[in-house]
């Protein structure tokens, strides 16, 4: 099943980024005001790094992003207690969803426990958590996210991996300029960067494409990440049991990491 986010979607005429001689290192900025020039700097070196023409027009037209800015500075709900956190994220909500879900695709998520080792709690506990199962992800266009974040200079150097990564996707047309996703930059059902968009992502419904957008590839992509992280089939996953290290590996607030441990449990029954 193809999406926009899937296909290589026209790209709206823009202004080339005009490569300069010599090349000028790309310096990070606090605000709106020195983005254009980074630009301008960031396609020499994205261009040094493989980046293509359309990953280049793609980048020529981000924007310097506000709300990913005022999204980066306030994410008070991982200041929670435990379990503050889990009543504002709405997980006895999450945890009755998912359980239908599980029962709605149980051969889909045996076949990915087969395969992966991943049983359908903990992926059902993210994809909740993430987008209400893909009702919320996200309104933000996903270039300009990443190359905002990646020119501010709070977390520049994390940021520029991905935004590199984001432009490959535009290259092979996985994404487009326009796909839209998290104020972070993360695309689809479960939210992934685009780097480990790269390094994960798979098809899960077997049509030969690759696109987050798609439950199935979404879900089977994090099965692949969990893996890639220390995953083994069988082991425990609530703190301090093996597995636990996976979660740790998606997301780094502890609050979060035992909230999915906690509901993949009531999901699993």
């Amino acid at each position: 099943m193809a999406t926009t986010a899937m296909l290589a979607a026209p790209i709206a005429a823009v202004t080339p980024i005009v490569l300069t001689t010599p090349a000028m290192a790309a310096k990070c900025g606090n605000n709106a005001s020195g983005f254009n020039s980074w630009k301008q700097a960031f396609a020499e070196e994205a261009a040094a790094k493989g980046i293509k023409n359309r990953g280049l027009q793609a980048l020529a037209g981000a924007q310097y992003a506000t709300k990913t800015i005022a999204a980066d500075r306030n994410q008070k709900s991982f200041k929670y207690s435990l379990k503050k956190f889990m009543q504002v994220r709405g997980a006895s909500t999450i945890v009755a969803q998912g359980k239908k879900k599980k029962n709605a695709d149980a051969r889909f998520f045996a076949n990915i426990e087969a395969r992966y080792g991943v049983p359908a709690g903990p992926l059902l506990a993210i994809h909740g958590m993430e987008t209400g199962f893909g009702r919320f992800t996200g309104n933000t266009n996903m270039i300009s996210a990443a190359a905002t974040l990646a020119y501010d200079c709070r977390r520049s150097e994390f940021f520029t991996g991905h935004l590199l990564a984001a432009l490959k996707l535009v290259d092979r047309g996985v994404i487009s300029a326009s796909t839209r996703g998290a104020a972070h930059a993360e695309l689809g059902h479960t939210q992934f960067l685009a780097g480990n968009v790269l390094k994960y992502g798979v098809d899960g419904d077997g049509n030969g494409r690759l696109d987050l957008n798609n439950k199935y590839d979404a879900l089977a992509s994090t099965a692949n990440f969990l893996r890639a992280h220390g995953w083994r089939k069988g082991g425990g996953y609530q703190k301090g049991e093996r597995n636990f290290r996976a979660i740790q590996g998606w997301n780094a607030a502890g609050v979060y990491q035992q909230a999915i441990a906690i509901m993949a449990k009531q999901i699993d029954g």
